[in-house]
């Protein structure tokens, strides 16, 4: 059987994003600018459909329960012709936990974990945040999410578990997935171990 195509939006800006903070399992929701970038993603995918020729309405639609990927999901249906409340909030595509980091920011760490944050730098695959999840960990639970998929999907979720995704699927390699920027805004298409990026 043929891999299931996935159609990942990384959720729009938040004030945290702005401020370089770990957001992690923290609840941040999206600025004036994540909204108008989580409808834009939703103009990319009705154009994209459009030119496949496919019904959006035949997708299964899945979010992380966190509240800036569930605004993006409702933002981008619409733009679809579909009612904003659709979807599946999916816990296995919550966001890579930084744990005891959470809210503080790269440059705070240096200054109060340096130790770590260094350990971090060096491998940041493998390093395991303080009461938080490797890269690897996460790759681990997004290898286990797509193969339990029965379907092409629409899916909003966060920059680490694309990391974890690409990883998994073989589109990029674990050392080099941490090091990859997520852009808000765009839609990033999955078909087996080949990515598309869409602005």
């Amino acid at each position: 059987m043929a891999s299931p195509t996935v159609y990942y939006v990384r959720h729009g800006e938040t004030d945290w994003n702005v401020a370089g903070r770990l957001q992690g399992h923290r609840d941040i929701p999206l600025n004036a600018k994540g909204r108008a970038q989580a409808s834009h993603c939703g103009d990319i995918l009705r154009d994209l459909f459009a030119r496949e020729g496919r019904d959006p309405a035949g997708l299964a639609y899945l979010s992380s329960p966190l509240g800036r990927a569930t605004e993006t999901m409702e933002l981008l249906r619409p733009r679809l012709g579909l009612p904003a409340a659709g979807y599946t909030r999916d816990p296995q595509l919550i966001e890579l936990a930084f744990g005891d980091w959470e809210g503080s920011t790269i440059a705070l760490l240096h200054q109060n974990d340096p130790v770590r944050i260094s350990q971090r730098e060096h491998d940041k695959w493998h390093f395991v945040p303080p009461n938080g999840e490797s890269y690897e960990m996460v790759s681990k639970r997004m290898s286990a999410w797509h193969d339990g998929l029965t379907g092409d999907c629409v899916v909003t979720s966060h920059g680490g578990t694309c990391r974890g995704l690409m990883a998994a699927l073989g589109v990029a390699k674990p050392a080099v997935a941490p090091l990859i920027d997520i852009i808000q805004g765009e839609v990033y298409v999955f078909q087996g171990d080949k990515l598309t990026r869409y602005a």
